[in-house]
This record gives structure tokens, C-alpha cells and sequence, in this order.
């Protein structure tokens, strides 16, 4: 059976989402073809299957109406309530974190679920685990999803520039020459999330900021996701000033190894101190992923058990 639906009447870029991230979230969860031209949506299925995703649309349509914005919160929403009911028990996964230009971006691992259900519990949340886990990508997306949808209006991503083997003062160009190379994995995970033509304008803007994290004193951010990679090389005073940099409707999340930090002395590393303090505080979560949770080139794995179990080559020399 096929059946046409017209929304004349409606934003289609915002009734299918950013870059048809709702319109994904329909295919994923009902079996009927859909394919949308111009203002008409076709759909060729079964026919009880067509009524229900029909009836997805006219919801999406009336609840863009009355809020004047949809979010992927109210689409899984809606088709909950239509599969509930049509006596159906299929729920539509809450695990997907972002609707990408490359696809669904969801956790791989068990590490990356708590991961993500930890994120969704707190506002504040801190990941600790080794290079390869998703620990920074997995952070951005919660960022990216959260603007897209409405839920914060700016994203700040900054990571320490401790100097790693290289002095700043002799590195060559001006200060945001300096300190790019520093931010580089953090404009990587972006470019995955958005295409260059939406990024950019997200950048001159500064709807979208990286920055070191020394340029984050004296600011408070509301309506804002934060994010602080590498936090195992910021000093206990920098965390303190970092996580108080959080104003109204902000949100969180820290990243680090802590095994490896850059500091002069491991015991000034911010991130090691606040998992002390902080622990057991409500609204504020913690997680811990392994050599298991690496998503990266399966050697990866193989040379953090090789250091684990050989240990710091530093302390050998």
C-alpha cells in the first residue's frame, strides 16, 4: 500500500530535523519506506504500519505548532505513545546520543553506556578513562545534540595548553597559533558531528567556542554545555575555576586520563583531587572506562595493557 501525507503548511527542516534527524528516528522504529519530495511525504507499507507513522506526523506537526520548535525528545516521545497505543511494546532506543552526518552516533561499548546513562542522570559528569574510549568524542556529541535541540544556546570546549615536550614561548606565530595545536582533537570531533558549511558559521559566531582553558576565568555561562578535555593536566585551582564557571541551564562533562598527566608533579593534577572531593555529590556523576571501551585501531587496546602491565616508561629511565 502507498499513501501520500501533504504538510504544506509546515517548516519541513524543522518537522524532519537537522539534517533529517527526525525523519531517521520514524525509519528506525517503523518498517514502511518513506521517502519525502518537495512538501509530500510518501509512504509505502503495510497499511496498519502506514496509519501509525501518518499519525507520528500529524503529532510532530501539532507539536511544532503549539511549542514552535521539535526536538529528538518529543519525536521518540510521540512514537512511543503510538506504539503503546497500537499494543506494541518496541521502544525506541534512548542510547542514540546525536543524528550525524555519518549516521547514529550511539555507544560501542558497555564502558560508553554507563557512560551515556550517566550523562543523561547529572549535570556535571566526569570520564576518566585511556586514550581511544570516547571519552572527547562522545562529550561533543552530547554538546551538539544539545544545541541542535534547543536544550543550550552556546557550546565551550577548552582543554589546558600544558606544555608537553614543546615551549610555547618558542613555537612559531601568534597566540592563536600557539595554542591551536593544542585544541586540534577538538575541532576533529566536531567536523565528524557537523558539515564545514553549518560549523563554521557556529565558530564565527561563537555559538560554538574552543578555547584554553585559562581564557574560561572570570566567565559564568548560562544556557551553555561545557566541556574540559584532558583534564588531568589541569592544575586543583584551574578545576575549581573551570567548574564554577557553571551558570543557569548548564550542563558539563570533564574528560581525562589520568595516566597520563603532564604536570611537573602528578599530585597537582586537578582531575585526581576533584575525584575526591566530588565524589558521592548529588547531581554530579562519575565514570570510569578501560582498555574494553577502546573504539580505536584494535592495537590501541594491545599497547595500553602493554604499558599496564610494563609500566610508566618515564619512571624507568
Amino acid at each position: 500500500m502507498k499513501k501520500t501525507i501533504e504538510l504544506k503548511v509546515v517548516d519541513l527542516q524543522s518537522l524532519l530535523g537537522v539534517s533529517d534527524s527526525h525523519l531517521r528516528l520514524i525509519e528506525d522504529s517503523f518498517s514502511p519506506k518513506i521517502v519525502v519530495r518537495g512538501q509530500e511525504i510518501y509512504v509505502e507499507g503495510e497499511e496498519n504500519e502506514i496509519s501509525q507513522v501518518q499519525e507520528v506526523f500529524h503529532e510532530m506537526a501539532q507539536t511544532l505548532a503549539r511549542k514552535g520548535s521539535l526536538t529528538k525528545t518529543d519525536v521518540q516521545q510521540l512514537i512511543k505513545i503510538i506504539h503503546a497505543e497500537n499494543g506494541k511494546t518496541i521502544e525506541v532506543s534512548d542510547m542514540v546520543i546525536h543524528y550525524s552526518r555519518k549516521g547514529n552516533i550511539s555507544p560501542r561499548t558497555k564502558g560508553q553506556e554507563t557512560y551515556v546513562q550517566t550523562v543523561q542522570k547529572n549535570d556535571i559528569v566526569f570520564s576518566v578513562g585511556p586514550a581511544g574510549t570516547g571519552k572527547t568524542f562522545i562529550a561533543v556529541a552530547f554538546a551538539v545534540a544539545a544545541l541542535e535541540n534547543h536544550d543550550v544556546d552556546k557550546i565551550v570546549l577548552c582543554r589546558p595548553a600544558v606544555e608537553a615536550g614543546e615551549n610555547l614561548g618558542f613555537l612559531p606565530g601568534d597566540l592563536k597559533e600557539k595554542v591551536d595545536p593544542y585544541l586540534t582533537p577538538l575541532y576533529d570531533s566536531l567536523g565528524i558531528l557537523l558539515p564545514r558549511n553549518r560549523l563554521k558559521p557556529f565558530l564565527d559566531k561563537k555559538i560554538i567556542e574552543i578555547v584554553p582553558l585559562a581564557y574560561m576565568r572570570g566567565r559564568t555561562l548560562n544556557n551553555a554545555f561545557m566541556i574540559l578535555d584532558e583534564a588531568q593536566n589541569a592544575s586543583a585551582m584551574q578545576m575549581k575555576m573551570f567548574l564554577t564557571r557553571l551558570g543557569v541551564n548548564s550542563r558539563t562533562i570533564v574528560t581525562g586520563d589520568i595516566t597520563q598527566i603532564d604536570l611537573p608533579k602528578k599530585s597537582d593534577s586537578g582531575m585526581i583531587q576533584v575525584i575526591k572531593i566530588l565524589k558521592g555529590v548529588d547531581g554530579i556523576g562519575f565514570v570510569y572506562l578501560t582498555e574494553s571501551d577502546v573504539v580505536r585501531h584494535h592495537l590501541v587496546r594491545k599497547i595500553i595493557n602493554a604499558y599496564d602491565h610494563n609500566g610508566d616508561v618515564k619512571k624507568q629511565k
